[in-house]
């Protein structure tokens, strides 16, 4: 009698716990909205917000291990779920950044009129499908988890109901994520008819000999697909369109989320796919990378100089074209991976500085935040004389905007690209190293200007009272201050020691 392979296998929750017990915690707090009267409805926000602590202390018993399950039973190598250290790190910006926004909305919820049972599953629901992504190691379930975390954001930034930018926001990014995933399937599906497997592993084997000619062709544009498709993910120029609007249109903690953990989706995804997937192709990808990092940044650091500081939602036009020229940096060692031999070496370096950039940017839209309760247009010029209103916050945004722009005191800022500079040289992309040395030089002329505005006299109004001079000062929700404060702590803490994120850059976590 022949054996028959068991189809039920054993399952390491411990290894699913946190994005597992995101889910979960979205599915109460969903369940809780039907019962709980109008007046207890912010207690959501708090659940929801222990919640994400709770998932992110779960990726603590998983350190220093590398566990799997959802594998094949005859290979217990390959598999679906992949604990390792790439995963951890990357899980742990996911639900860190996730907790950040939840503090920052909790205010925003209920000022805005936001349903709120809606917002925080949504929220939620996303964070538990980024948290999953870099995890997978298939190419089904890095689909499945791309989507759970982009389908709830589309309507998180259409929350706004009967708010113009807002409905416009949601669709440009609705439809330019939908051609993505379009793109994404196709070239996913080319891929599993050209090697017959889905698993990394298997479909970077196959890729190596593929018999007929015609199959070759085939996985070719399946591995073309697939690349575009994540470049729309990552925000990558030409692929950036939807960035400035939807920023503008979605509520101020949303935005947030998206420059931060909308990044961190991607960029995983796109490392995953190239170095595991597709390794024997990165003689294709890797110049196709870096062709689209010079552009990335070039692209966005072009336009944030552009931005008119008295025009409305400025500030955040600003942080939206910055985040599209710090994806073009995020590329580099990802780019400088295809032309190395250690590819995980090199995309620590994309670890290291999505660190640095998630703490940074998120403290900068919690500043922002902060300025939209008594300025509702954002404009850059209503930062001017914060300082004066606001000293610790001017301090704050001073300090994120020059760790972004990297200038000490921002330390973490600086190391950051210094390392991503001499992944590029290392790679012997000197060309893509001049162009962000250049780039990096646009991008200090409107940090540096935003920063100074923080700290000049408030502009005088002809005709107005002195006590009209300045917006009027209301105190700050204890959420938001939590919010600036974490961030804050973190990008300081990371400055003075700054090997607790580089350290990332010198190790491989794949």
């Amino acid at each position: 009698m022949s054996s028959i392979t068991p189809l039920v296998q054993s399952v390491d929750w411990l290894a699913l716990a946190p994005p597992t017990l995101t889910a979960a915690v979205a599915l109460v707090v969903l369940v809780a909205d039907l019962f709980l009267p109008v007046a207890r409805k912010p207690l959501l926000g708090w659940i929801a917000t222990a919640g994400l602590a709770l998932a992110a202390l779960l990726l603590l018993p998983l350190l220093g291990g590398d566990r799997r399950t959802f594998c094949l039973p005859a290979h217990p190598d390959v598999c679906s779920y992949v604990a390792d250290p790439f995963a951890l790190v990357i899980q742990f910006l996911v639900l860190g950044g996730a907790l950040l926004t939840a503090l920052l909305s909790i205010d925003t919820v209920k000022d805005q009129g936001l349903p709120t049972g809606e917002y925080w599953f949504l929220l939620l629901s996303s964070a538990a499908g980024a948290a999953l992504l870099p995890a997978s190691r298939d190419l089904a379930t890095l689909v499945i988890a791309l989507e759970v975390a982009s389908l709830p954001a589309f309507a998180l930034v259409g929350l706004r109901r009967g708010d113009r930018l807002s409905s416009e926001a949601a669709l440009k990014f609705f439809l330019s994520s939908v051609a993505a995933t379009a793109v994404m399937l196709l070239g996913v599906s080319f891929l599993y008819a050209a090697t017959g497997s889905l698993h990394l592993s298997r479909v970077a084997h196959a890729l190596t000999a593929l018999p007929d000619p015609r199959l070759a062709t085939l996985a070719s544009a399946g591995v073309a697909l697939t690349l575009v498709g994540f470049a729309f993910k990552t925000a990558a120029a030409p692929f950036h369109f939807w960035v400035p609007d939807t920023y503008v249109g979605a509520p101020l903690p949303i935005a947030g989320y998206l420059s931060v953990v909308g990044k961190a989706v991607g960029f995983s995804g796109l490392i995953l796919v190239t170095v595991q997937g597709f390794p024997s192709y990165a003689d294709v990808w890797g110049p196709a990378l870096a062709v689209l990092a010079a552009l990335t940044m070039t692209v966005g650091n072009v336009a944030a100089v552009r931005q008119d500081p008295r025009r409305a939602h400025s500030a955040v036009r600003l942080l939206a074209w910055s985040s599209v020229g710090q994806a073009g940096y995020l590329l580099v060692p990802i780019a400088a991976a295809g032309y190395t031999r250690d590819p995980a070496h090199a995309i620590g370096s994309t670890v290291a500085y999505a660190l640095m950039y998630a703490a940074v940017n998120l403290g900068a839209f919690a500043v922002a935040a902060l300025v939209a309760r008594t300025s509702p247009a954002n404009r850059i010029t209503d930062y001017r004389g914060l300082y004066a209103r606001r000293p610790l916050a001017a301090l704050a945004m001073g300090f994120f905007l020059l760790c972004l722009a990297g200038l000490p005191p921002g330390i973490i800022g600086l190391f950051a690209k210094v390392t991503v500079f001499s992944v590029a040289v290392d790679a012997g992309l000197a060309w893509l190293a001049v162009i962000m040395a250049v780039n990096v030089v646009i991008a200090l002329y409107y940090y540096l200007k935003w920063t100074t505005v923080l700290f000049r006299g408030a502009e005088a109004v002809p005709g107005a009272a002195p006590a009209e001079q300045q917006p009027p000062r209301a105190g700050i929700p204890a959420p938001l201050a939590t919010a600036i404060a974490l961030a804050t702590v973190l990008g300081i803490a990371l400055s003075g020691a700054p090997q607790l994120v580089l350290r990332f850059a010198s190790g491989a976590l794949l």
